[in-house]
């Protein structure tokens, strides 16, 4: 009983001065970080600071887009304010940066204006760096990016666009600073929840796990105690961003705060590509373009399992077939994205359709816009899709879309009513590649009715709205005169 009782004091006790040297190691970080403020204070420099916080801000997808537009609506609104982005691309200096944003995006950003902190612990949030508890592993590998973030700079003002809400605690707490955030997918979902529970093999969820009955128990527990966390941590922020009504519906429900929370669709340069002119009518090819970032999440092997279905559906008609070509065109953010483009291009041979699909990586914008002038019919795999961006661009450029029945693409972009018609939805291979027979069978006038209803529709998705919804969004924590 004694023995008991000395081990229970010394665990206090052990306890005890973990808890006060945390606390002392918390307020002394406080202390230094503050004095940056001080400092420039009293150096009369009165400028608001605002960091946007977007480790990957080279990599050129739909995400990028969103923090250059934001860049741009920033400038547009606010004299005094001196803007930094903090970034992990430690191979590309300022110019580089800059001028690739503008040649991708076709954004025009006064570069004077915009400063990089580059940070060089970024694979401290790199997913193959945590094999095992991936979320856990990613989520404290932002904590400890973010300590180097703020170590650098304190911003008065901390904008997250890429939704890693575990930085959130630190800024705020040991920053001081006022928190946004633009969430483009939650970390943790409610169906990522009942996919374990349904023992479904997925890229985050391995077959090893979903065939083990304690494995799925384990990972349902982990997946619970993780969302309370992460309920907590995204509740320090002041004002919140989701882009789509599935983003939103998901964020309510982990961070049920409802009255910070902002629909504010993505960007999309729709009126722009509204009006290209087509040049599939007079083209020998059927192109079926695929545009997307070279993730896993965006399931391109999906598209090449709903070609290889496609075939047989078309009946043996080898004359249409050869005129058929899908072309996967997107961004790779490093090694492990270029090898995910290699393992594809051998599962198009394991599958015969070397000499049906090409992939284009990395290409400029200009490139872009003439893949969208060739091409008739657009492809979009992704379960659960946040969003979609490439989606609603495939639309305003004229193509007709076959996106999952999943997500954005589901609940905000295409409507499949008969009369209002906008796109297809699918689900799995069978079902694109009859959603794809079906648009080539088709009579051009219900086609064309479709391509203009979707044009139709696309406007909501703009660059001005976005900017507008931002800068709404933003502006009650960017336009206090004091920060605490």
């Amino acid at each position: 009983m004694i023995c008991l009782c000395s081990l229970i004091y010394v665990l206090l006790f052990i306890g005890s001065f973990c808890l006060i040297g945390l606390l002392t190691v918390f307020l002394l970080l406080r202390l230094l970080i503050r004095n940056q403020k001080n400092k420039r204070r009293s150096n009369n420099d009165n400028d608001k600071y605002v960091a946007l916080f977007h480790p990957y801000c080279n990599a050129g997808g739909g995400g990028e887009r969103v923090l250059w537009c934001a860049v741009r609506a920033l400038q547009n609104k606010y004299d005094g304010i001196k803007l930094y982005i903090y970034t992990g691309d430690l191979e590309a200096t300022k110019k580089e940066i800059l001028d690739k944003a503008e040649r991708t995006f076709n954004l025009s950003l006064d570069t004077k204006n915009i400063n990089f902190v580059y940070l060089k612990r970024r694979k401290w949030v790199e997913a193959s760096r945590y094999p095992y508890f991936t979320l856990l592993g990613q989520s404290i590998g932002s904590m400890v990016l973010a300590m180097e973030a703020l170590l650098n700079l304190q911003p008065d003002v901390y904008i997250d666009t890429m939704g890693y809400a575990f930085t959130y605690p630190i800024f705020s707490y040991i920053g001081g600073c006022k928190i946004g955030c633009y969430t483009h997918y939650p970390t943790i979902s409610t169906d990522m929840l009942r996919r374990v529970q349904a023992n479904v093999s997925a890229y985050n969820n391995r077959s090893i796990v979903a065939k083990n009955p304690f494995a799925t128990w384990i990972k349902i527990v982990y997946y619970r105690i993780f969302s309370k966390i992460y309920g907590m941590v995204g509740r320090c922020a002041d004002t919140i961003m989701v882009n789509s009504t599935w983003t939103e519906n998901h964020i309510l429900s982990l961070w049920d705060v409802p009255y910070k929370t902002h629909r504010v669709y993505p960007p999309c340069e729709v009126s722009h590509l509204k009006k290209l002119q087509s040049l599939a009518s007079g083209h020998e090819k059927i192109v079926i373009l695929s545009v997307g970032q070279f993730r896993p999440e965006k399931d391109h092997p999906l598209q090449l399992q709903a070609m290889y279905e496609l075939r047989t559906l078309l009946n043996n008609d080898e004359a249409l077939w050869n005129r058929l070509r899908l072309m996967i065109v997107g961004s790779c953010r490093d090694e492990e994205d270029r090898e995910r483009v290699k393992n594809m291009q051998d599962f198009a041979k394991h599958l015969s359709l070397e000499n049906s699909v090409e992939f284009r990586v990395n290409v400029s914008y200009q490139e872009l816009i003439q893949c969208y002038q060739v091409a008739q019919i657009g492809l979009h795999a992704m379960w659960n899709e946040h969003f979609g961006i490439s989606v609603v661009d495939c639309m305003a450029a004229g193509l007709i879309m076959v996106a999952n029945k999943s997500g954005g693409p589901q609940m905000d972009i295409i409507e499949t009513s008969e009369g209002s018609q906008t796109g297809y939805l699918a689900v799995d291979a069978y079902d694109y590649a009859r959603c794809i027979a079906t648009i080539l069978y088709n009579g051009r006038e219900y086609n064309n009715k479709i391509r203009q209803a979707a044009r139709a529709s696309v406007d909501r998705f703009s660059e001005q709205e976005f900017e507008n919804g931002f800068l709404r969004a933003i502006s009650p924590i960017l336009d206090e005169k004091e920060f605490r």
